[in-house]
């Protein structure tokens, strides 16, 4: 799959999110994209993806079955989460049977009965998960897949990861809490002011360095800079 000359802007009259992007994502490989709150992270998976079409250029050699996964699962439909996952089973042609094994493997089996509305943000981003994964990708993207999710999801959401690749498949992962910092063999893209900086294999060289904060303010400012993409780790 390659992208060539991707340039993309909401509106003619509209600042440019991304500029001459030249891109190629080889079959098996696992890409963890970060970069600051609206530095174009999810615009670029959106263009991955076929949801939105580039401005200028052209993305080439897209994989047949793409499944993607929204930073935000729209749970305002009219489902539950059984009947929500059928109707996705039946528009890609397979049995619901997936969705029950994948349920389980990601601790969502007791989410089945439930409306989709009545979900918290993690159970919704679990569902996001199971209806990408249906059928197995040629392309999964991935947005901020980790944010809300129990340990044990977690640790199980890496491993269905690096079998999608074993299988020849591609994943795009945004992922502000670089729970993929330590994926074998993963490249890592860096979108900033509407370019993006590739770096394969191991992350590049970092440093690092200590801030002291009043403790009052430590959660809020380790949030503000893990949405920076920024790795933290707190000190006791």
């Amino acid at each position: 799959m390659r992208l060539s000359e991707v340039s993309f802007r909401y509106s003619r009259r509209a600042p440019w999110i991304l500029r001459d992007v030249e891109l190629a994502l080889r079959p098996g490989s696992v890409v963890e994209v970060t970069g600051r709150n609206g530095a174009g992270k999810s615009t670029l998976l959106r263009l991955l993806a076929g949801i939105i079409p580039p401005s200028r250029g052209s993305i080439t050699d897209r994989p047949r079955v793409v499944g993607y996964a929204p930073d935000v699962f729209p749970v305002d439909q009219p489902f539950t989460v059984t009947a929500y996952l059928a109707h996705m089973a039946r528009i890609r042609g397979i049995s619901a049977a997936s969705a029950e094994e994948l349920a389980g493997r990601l601790n969502a089996t007791h989410l089945l009965s439930q409306p989709l509305g009545d979900l918290s943000k993690g159970s919704a981003q679990k569902i996001g998960l199971i209806q990408a994964l249906l059928v197995p990708p040629g392309l999964l993207i991935l947005d901020e897949p980790f944010a809300g999710l129990d340990e044990q999801t977690r640790t199980e959401l890496p491993v269905i990861i690096g079998e999608i690749a074993a299988a020849g498949g591609t994943v795009v992962v945004s992922d502000h809490q670089n729970q993929l910092q330590d994926f074998p063999g993963a490249d890592h893209w860096l979108v900033a002011a509407g370019a993006i900086t590739t770096q394969a294999g191991d992350r590049p060289r970092q440093a690092v360095i200590e801030v002291l904060v009043d403790a009052a303010e430590a959660e809020e400012i380790e949030q503000k800079l893990r949405a920076d993409g920024y790795t933290t780790r707190r000190l006791q």
